[in-house]
């Protein structure tokens, strides 16, 4: 297309490139500068050593416009003759200032970026962990006498599920802690009367025979008023334990039989066995014998002196159901909502001169120990407590291997 003509070569060269910032172009044609793009001046001898080139040249050399790198191409003709020399070089100085401006304008890009990225995940980062620090600061705030911190729920993300989860559990020590207390208060209440008793007693104790065995038979029945107390107490105790219930095949029939006769002689009257089904099933027979006195004894010392008592069980399906019947008075039904909380004895009325209310929790807490629940039906002349069981345990141990 050039026929060997350098010079239509380099114009068409110039025509098509345009340097860059710091790049030199130069050519020279028969030793002689032909056409040049320099940016800066370049230095005589320079363009003296370019001209005489016959084999390729490059280095770098300083300038006082600093150091110069190039590289200088002789171009051969059909003869093997140096017809034209291309130079290109750039100085390195520029180059680097570029190098340098970009590395700059990209620390500043990049910094602005980062600094508004952390300014963003920081009030983000504020939203979200706000909840956190509720729950902390409300968990320091926290006592035994105030649980009535809350933690306000905004959303319904991970942290508010958070948040409304921390409330319910403050829900449910705020009651906890308030029915302990009110246990404590009972408790101290209810030992603190034969503690009186014993104390008036002992303090007017004579020397007259007589009044000292009197005094005597009363101070022993106080003190097994105060043992009978604090044993029901210790149950109530273990019956937060999850050795508690220790579970074992019962036939049933077997165990009305027992109890009918058991209980008879501690009430001192005949109890009627109702219905008694063939069956076994798997329950604590220690516990779910003192639950039953314990129902007897309550329908005896509030149904009157001439209370009848029938007993009976029967299973269906997988469900145990035992129950206690007396045709006393009734239960109102005021009081039959409280009849199972601790240290509650009903009307003044008919409360028990040696009891303290705790019977019928014990009750329950056995019943609940075996996953079963105790219910009450009452009306004058009937009232019926049923303890329901499942006909299996919750966890049946495996026999050991042999």
């Amino acid at each position: 297309m050039f026929a060997g003509d350098l010079e239509a070569i380099f114009d068409t060269y110039f025509e098509r490139n345009v340097p860059l910032s710091g790049e030199i172009i130069i050519t020279f044609v028969d030793g002689r500068g032909y056409r040049a793009d320099p940016r800066r001046p370049i230095p005589q001898e320079l363009v003296d050593r370019w001209s005489r080139l016959t084999v390729t040249d490059r280095d770098v050399v300083p300038t006082p416009n600093g150091p110069l790198r190039f590289v200088a191409v002789p171009l051969v003709d059909e003869t093997g003759d140096a017809g034209g020399v291309f130079v290109a070089g750039f100085y390195m100085q520029e180059r680097q200032q570029v190098v340098d401006d970009m590395i700059r304008i990209t620390s500043v890009v990049l910094g602005s970026i980062f600094v508004l990225a952390s300014v963003v995940a920081w009030i983000a980062a504020g939203d979200v962990l706000r909840p956190v620090r509720l729950v902390s600061e409300t968990a320091l705030n926290i006592s035994e006498s105030d649980l009535s911190k809350r933690i306000p729920v905004e959303s319904d993300d991970e942290v508010g599920r958070l948040a409304r989860t921390f409330n319910e559990m403050l829900d449910r020590l705020e009651e906890a802690f308030a029915t302990q207390r009110r246990f404590v208060d009972d408790a101290g209440h209810e030992l603190r009367t034969p503690i009186t008793v014993i104390r008036g007693q002992l303090e007017l104790l004579g020397d007259d025979p007589e009044e000292r065995k009197q005094t005597m038979e009363l101070v022993n029945s106080e003190l097994d008023r105060m043992s009978r107390m604090v044993e029901d107490l210790l149950t109530l105790a273990r019956s937060e334990t999850p050795e508690f219930i220790e579970s074992h095949p019962i036939d049933l029939l077997d165990f009305l039989e027992e109890m009918r006769v058991k209980v008879a002689g501690l009430v001192s009257r005949e109890v009627v066995l109702e219905k008694a089904d063939v069956g076994v099933f798997t329950g604590d027979r220690q516990r779910l014998t003192q639950a039953v006195t314990n129902l007897v004894r309550n329908a005896v010392e509030h149904g009157g002196p001439d209370v009848e008592v029938a007993i009976g069980g029967i299973i269906e399906g997988d469900r145990v159901r035992i129950w206690v019947e007396d045709n006393g008075p009734g239960v109102p039904e005021d009081v039959q909502a409280h009849m199972f909380e601790r240290f509650y004895r009903g009307l003044p009325s008919r409360r028990s001169a040696t009891g303290a209310g705790l019977g019928l929790a014990i009750v329950r807490a056995i019943v609940e120990g075996h996953g079963g629940t105790v219910g009450l039906a009452s009306r004058p002349g009937r009232t019926r407590f049923t303890i329901e069981l499942p006909a299996v345990p919750f966890e049946e141990e495996p026999w050991p291997e042999s």
